[in-house]
């Protein structure tokens, strides 16, 4: 999915519902900060995303241009429509979260994680492989580091063997990237 395709559904999003700001929980909201990342970020034709001020309005989403819609069948991508429980989040990842807005989104405003929230919610998410190597991308790229995300795991609302698990995961990741040969930043 390119940055255009997903400011495309976020205006549609709009017209769907009637709503005015999304937020993009899945892997597309990378496109918030960086418009234009290496194709490894890119695979994924769907967008996670629901109205921030009214979440329940996501079903409209998934049944209007979700999977297997019209408008997959015509565009090639789609929306799924989620909600806020979808990932797993610092309880501060709003402050962080990166604003889409202009003529394509028609002035709605799309809402993306930033790439520590990301990372962590799909570190939390463990779905394996896919999951796993989106986090060690980001890493290899340079988007995470070690000592940006760590921090946060402490925000995460998870218990304390969840954190000792979590922060385990990412030294592991950390560990075998170096291990191979790449240089990650502390």
């Amino acid at each position: 999915m390119t940055r255009e395709q997903l400011e495309h559904l976020i205006r549609v999003c709009a017209e769907i519902t009637d709503q005015y700001e999304f937020v993009i929980v899945g892997s597309q909201s990378i496109l918030g900060q960086v418009p234009n990342p290496p194709a490894a970020f890119t695979v994924s034709m769907e967008a996670d995303m629901y109205p921030l001020a009214a979440p329940e309005l996501a079903e409209k989403i998934e049944g209007a241009i979700g999977e297997g819609s019209h408008f997959q069948a015509t565009h090639g991508y789609y929306a799924s429509g989620v909600g806020p429980d979808t990932a797993t989040l610092p309880e501060d990842w709003m402050t962080r979260a990166h604003r889409i807005q202009n003529s394509n989104t028609d002035l709605k405003v799309g809402w993306c994680l930033d790439m520590k929230d990301l990372f962590l919610a799909k570190a939390v998410a463990g779905r394996l492989p896919k999951d796993r190597a989106f986090c060690m991308a980001l890493l290899e790229h340079g988007y995470v580091t070690p000592s940006e995300a760590l921090p946060l795991v402490d925000r995460m609302p998870l218990d304390d063997d969840e954190r000792k698990r979590l922060r385990a995961t990412i030294r592991r990741w950390v560990k075998a990237l170096r291990e191979s040969g790449t240089d990650i930043a502390d």
